[in-house]
């Protein structure tokens, strides 16, 4: 199972590049989020949702977590799709639960940046990453 996730087959140098835009954009736009979160960490602490009756810090830190780390490394597409697991589970707490009773203007947020995680945990980082460097692309184009 776990040579699975570090397992790199894409049948085109395209698919490798759209993993590639996918990557930096939507890892990029989260380290946003992440960073944003890090710098008022303070500010943000005793408002955030304690997720799992783990208190509101230690939610916050593992959002940041997710936002920032997680994010980074599928921007350089390291352990891309271990990577895209923390993200994937903040989306879902997000959608269903810090903004539960939100209107869906709002929770589309949280789903906007769920889907190309998931398509990412599926596809993986593609041949052009740090994933596609170490575990290898066997097949030339």
């Amino acid at each position: 199972m776990f040579k699975k996730l570090l397992h790199i087959e894409h049948a085109s140098p395209q698919t490798d590049v759209g993993l590639l835009v996918l990557r930096i954009a939507f890892g990029g736009l989260m380290m946003r989020y992440g960073w944003q979160k890090l710098a008022n960490f303070s500010e943000y602490a005793s408002g955030f949702l304690n997720f799992l009756w783990l208190g509101s810090e230690v939610s916050l830190g593992l959002a940041t977590f997710a936002e920032l780390f997680c994010a980074f490394l599928i921007v350089i597409g390291l352990f891309t799709r271990w990577a895209t697991m923390p993200l994937i589970i903040t989306m879902l707490v997000a959608f269903f639960q810090a903004h539960a009773d939100d209107t869906f203007d709002v929770k589309e947020h949280p789903l906007v940046f769920l889907f190309p995680y998931i398509a990412l945990l599926m596809a993986g980082a593609g041949r052009f990453s740090i994933d596609g460097v170490l575990f290898g692309m066997r097949r030339k184009y």
